[in-house]
């Protein structure tokens, strides 16, 4: 009877375990070590049915929604993690893989080159020497500071609406304050990225206070989104139920930024014919490109105001950590975009004093505003450049630097103001590479990383910011070229 009763006690233990991980940890307890083929490994896409590979371990983490990160793990299904989780985790982090390890990965399978190998090697002894120099803890003087200047320009915005009856002037707070709502985008990137503190929950409540409270925007929808994309910035998704593909571009049938994503919509419709809505905006979305940024901030607020209160969600992906896991802080999230509303309802209508009108006209000045100033130097940093399909990607390293663009300063432009308004994502390469790194360390590490890709032969691509934004415009230009060229080729009746 003791002996069966213990049985019944460890079933229900191992039950309980494999609701908390997955059927992944479940066929891992089972399991013993085998050997698997990297053509076997890229079977398995999808959140259903995922694989990934670190170190040369496979792991099954098949409907792993309990994942810390959320969904984002699901981008490396069927692919190998093992740089861009030492880019995201804390140290000790693999230990909550055991339970999901089934087995070895043979690595001639893979069939890398020595000089792959060797370029891969590299990489990771500069990551190590760059954690011995010190370059991931953050200066507590310095984000002081930039907390501090950020509510002084919300102050004075403030200030000079409560203040001043001048049109002038309204016009002035309200470009101060989108100014104000992009600088807020850079500090909640960096705690939210874990830059500022190693205790993770203290950088996420930070987070809320920079990004719900302030900016309006729910952090665990910017969580998604840009963990998502930083894992596979510029990949399109390798087929229709994979989620391994980049969000952030993620702009069809409004902007495509590659042939293969302009065609994308064809497979929606009956006739697989491209709708006369979608031919029109890839035909003219070089025209299009500002006038979508300047509404960005009005999208952004859409989708976080309903991820926050359970409306809806901006992907599958996120869609598909909402269902499984929720809010991580409901009560503060909904909090803090409830009380940004307040406050921005309060100074956009002047106190008090402004007609419906006039306090219309302030908030879309300043939102639209903050949409251009932001959208501007993330656009920078990755329109226009490389993209691939998700199941064809390059390395860790070859595609973060591929796909990314730094922004110099120029035309006029010094390098000090780029430095402000870019927020460390002038050096988007390197912050790419490293996104856990604080953004005072990335000068000093760009000349480490300029030197390691000379060494071995890589290139990267820098542009100031008028260059940069003549290459995006000429690229989806380009794309617009190439749609309508295959177009007319593949139904020349049209």
């Amino acid at each position: 009877i003791t002996l069966f009763v213990e049985h019944c006690s460890n079933t229900n233990k191992r039950k309980a375990n494999w609701n908390k991980m997955g059927k992944g940890g479940e066929k891992a307890i089972e399991s013993k070590s085998v050997k698997y083929t990297w053509d076997e490994v890229k079977k398995h896409t999808t959140p259903s049915d995922a694989w990934i590979v670190h170190s040369n371990k496979v792991y099954d983490v098949s409907e792993w929604h309990d994942h810390p990160g959320g969904a984002v793990i699901f981008t490396h299904a069927g692919d190998d993690m093992t740089d861009i989780f030492a880019a995201f985790h804390a140290a000790g982090s693999m230990a909550a893989m055991k339970q999901f390890y089934i087995g070895d990965l043979i690595p001639e399978s893979t069939k890398k080159p020595r000089e792959q190998i060797e370029f891969e090697r590299g990489y990771r002894d500069l990551r190590a020497k760059l954690i011995k120099m010190g370059m991931f803890k953050s200066s507590g003087l310095f984000y002081a500071y930039k907390c501090s200047f950020n509510m002084g320009m919300w102050a004075t915005a403030c200030a000079m609406v409560y203040f001043s009856d001048n049109i002038a002037m309204h016009i002035g707070s309200a470009l101060l304050l989108g100014l104000f709502w992009q600088q807020c985008g850079w500090l909640a990137h960096d705690f939210l990225h874990h830059q500022v503190f190693k205790r993770r929950s203290y950088g996420d409540v930070t987070g809320i206070f920079w990004g719900n409270l302030m900016q309006g925007y729910s952090m665990q929808w910017w969580k998604n989104k840009h963990n998502g994309h930083h894992a596979v910035p510029n990949l399109h998704n390798s087929s229709a139920l994979a989620q391994d593909g980049d969000p952030d571009i993620d702009t069809m049938p409004l902007l495509a930024w590659s042939l293969k994503q302009a065609q994308s919509f064809r497979e929606l419709s009956s006739d697989g014919k491209d709708t006369a809505f979608t031919k029109f905006m890839i035909k003219w979305q070089a025209f299009f490109y500002f006038p979508i940024l300047l509404l960005a901030r009005l999208s952004w607020l859409n989708e976080s105001f309903k991820t926050a209160y359970g409306l809806g969600a901006s992907s599958e992906n996120a869609k598909l950590e909402m269902q499984r896991r929720g809010l991580q802080y409901p009560v503060l999230e909904r909090t803090g975009i409830a009380l940004h509303y307040v406050w921005v309802f309060a100074l956009s209508s002047g106190f008090g004093r402004f007609s419906l009108m006039y306090s219309v006209a302030y908030f879309l000045l300043a939102t639209c505003s903050c949409g251009l100033f932001l959208a501007l130097v993330f656009g920078l940093g990755h329109n226009g450049m490389a993209t691939y399909d998700a199941d064809a990607r390059p390395d860790f390293w070859k595609l973060q630097v591929t796909t990314t663009r730094n922004i110099t300063g120029g035309h006029g432009f010094p390098q000090f103001f780029v430095d402000w308004l870019c927020g460390g994502l002038q050096y988007q390469v390197d912050h790419h590479l490293f996104p856990m790194m604080p953004r005072h360390n990335l000068a000093k590490t760009h000349k480490l990383v300029e030197s390691f890709c000379k060494e071995y032969g890589v290139k990267y691509h820098e542009a100031d910011l008028v260059d940069g934004t003549f290459e995006v415009l000429q690229h989806l230009s380009k794309v617009s070229d190439d749609f309508l060229r295959e177009m007319i080729h593949e139904f020349p009746a049209m």
